[in-house]
């Protein structure tokens, strides 16, 4: 098995997840089987009670793991299905140590950094899939970080563990550009180089995040002052159409070739034209179309990632351009009228999200959906929220709403779920992870999907209330989506609508940008559809 160990230089926010991800790409295209992992140096035990205006959006694996969003461009950019041993944190790490003492496993020795955290990251390093041919692990933070040191402590002593040739350490690092020098500068990466020499690990290849194209003079500058080949200095130009041109932006490099090349893998030529179809479907779309995501985390795009992805997916395979404007929820609230917010929109979509903050506005945003007949698309929340508007406004219970935001109410339209409500400890309580789904034949749901059971992954502790079913079905709100084990209402659609759809999961997870998800691809669909009649 060859291990490649992804580290970040200068900044933050450098794009080394999507790197690794489109390193990945690039190898399956070589008919490699690739295995990915993220450790992430902060002592959360995981992301899921962090706040994503603050850390980005939490990524939910198959097997219900709460994670990095990286961990998405992992699964989107590769054909991996990643579980809890692609992820770890120093939380984790510390904990199982911790554990470890307790229970007398270290034979009454000291506990400390060096033997006993290092030895616990480079288990689980080991621990990757066994049938992998190579393993890509990327190391959250930055090179100097304090508390990322044991993570490339470990590293170096893996590397020594190994034969070089299994091992290759892929250094990402920024390359300013200062206006007023009106000149790019090579002084931080040198020194983010140093750095990671100082702790005893030397690069194999550089890649130079840059506004602009580097010259062959400072490429030779890198090399020499860092000790790399000037070939393995790799140019990564911010993208100016897509994400997904990356894979083949790094092909162009040669990055793929020079990785087999470093770690004596013979492999296939690789097959860059799927990615190269994909790029050209954005750059060249037949249609366009403005969705209106109304959202509450306004402050990180990175708090709908995945949604944001998912959307572009769909467009990819509806051969259309995608906008998507983002509608602050609270400022509806604010309206009297919001008839002028949507009049440019095609199609309106409700993401997730936790608390009663900016609920009013997208109450408001459902409404005007279903009394317009704007396809509407309500992600976990916003299918709660469809219900809510729904119960509020067709069913005449004024005050129905969810036990979340108003535990009192009248009409609890939406509840927590029976096995919650003794929880206390709220880090990865929820209904985490892929549950079957029931499809009803002949609805809009079913003919999306094309499948009558299917397996999506959840994040969520409330539920519709099943003692209103009945009467939401009477008036045109119908359950077609069930959880076969716990009669859990999953999708509700509106009967005489063109496009009407809330789903309790969170399908963003399983869409990738060679095969959108299907309701995605329904709900950009229908806006076409509507939009030619």
């Amino acid at each position: 098995m060859k291990y490649i160990f992804i580290t970040g230089g200068v900044v933050s926010s450098l794009g080394k997840g999507l790197t690794a991800g489109s390193l990945g790409a690039l190898l399956e295209c070589r008919g490699l089987k690739v295995c990915t992992q993220k450790f992430d140096p902060y002592l959360n035990i995981d992301p899921g009670t962090m706040n994503p205006s603050q850390h980005g959006e939490v990524y939910v694996l198959q097997d219900g793991t709460e994670t990095d969003l990286d961990l998405g461009h992992y699964e989107r950019f590769t054909s991996s299905v990643l579980s809890q041993k692609n992820t770890l944190t120093s939380g984790q790490i510390y904990a199982s140590v911790l554990q470890k003492e307790r229970n007398g496993d270290y034979l009454g020795k000291t506990v400390q950094v060096i033997p006993h955290v290092t030895n616990e990251i480079k288990e689980r390093i080991y621990a990757a899939e066994e049938d992998a041919d190579v393993v890509i692990t990327e190391i959250g933070g930055t090179t100097g970080d304090i508390e990322g040191l044991p993570f490339l402590e470990a590293l170096r002593q893996l590397a020594l563990e190994l034969d070089h040739e299994n091992v290759l350490f892929v250094h990402v690092t920024l390359i300013p550009f200062l206006k007023a020098a009106g000149e790019l500068k090579t002084k931080p990466t040198q020194q983010s180089v140093a750095k990671l020499r100082e702790i005893g690990i030397q690069p194999d290849i550089i890649i130079c995040r840059t506004e602009i194209p580097i010259s062959d003079d400072m490429r030779q500058k890198i090399s020499l002052f860092c000790n790399v080949p000037v070939k393995s200095v790799i140019e990564e130009l911010d993208l100016k159409v897509s994400i997904y041109e990356l894979p083949s932006l790094l092909h162009s490099e040669k990055l793929d070739e020079i990785v087999c090349q470093k770690l004596r893998i013979q492999t296939q030529a690789c097959d860059i034209q799927p990615w190269e179809n994909i790029v050209e479907k954005i750059k060249f779309p037949k249609h366009e179309c403005t969705v209106g995501l109304v959202a509450k985390y306004l402050d990180v795009k990175d708090a709908y990632k995945s949604v944001y992805e998912a959307i572009a997916h769909s467009g990819i395979g509806n051969d259309c351009k995608v906008n998507v404007e983002v509608i602050d929820a609270e400022e509806l609230e604010q309206l009297n009228d919001v008839d002028e917010f949507f009049r440019d929109i095609d199609g309106i979509l409700l993401a997730g999200g936790f608390g009663n903050r900016g609920i009013e506005g997208k109450i408001l945003a459902a409404k005007f959906a279903r009394e317009h007949h704007i396809p509407y698309f309500g992600l976990c929340l916003g299918m709660q929220i469809a219900a809510i508007e729904f119960a509020r406004h067709v069913l005449h219970y004024a005050d129905a709403n969810s036990t979340e935001m108003v535990p009192e109410t009248s009409y609890p339209i939406i509840r927590m779920m029976l096995d919650q409500i003794n929880i206390t400890q709220k880090g990865g309580t929820m209904r985490l992870g892929t549950y079957p789904c029931k499809l009803i034949p002949e609805t809009k749901a079913h003919n999306a999907y094309k499948s009558t059971y299917v397996n999506e992954r959840h994040r969520h502790r409330y539920e519709f209330n099943n003692d209103y079913r009945e009467e939401f079905e009477k008036h045109g709100m119908l359950a077609s989506g069930i959880n076969p084990e716990l009669n859990l209402i999953e999708i509700l659609e509106l009967r005489d609508h063109p496009w009407f759809v809330g789903v309790q999961f969170h399908p963003e997870f399983q869409s990738k940008p060679r095969q959108a998800h299907p309701l995605f691809l329904a709900f950009i669909a229908a806006i076409l559809q509507k939009k030619q009649r």
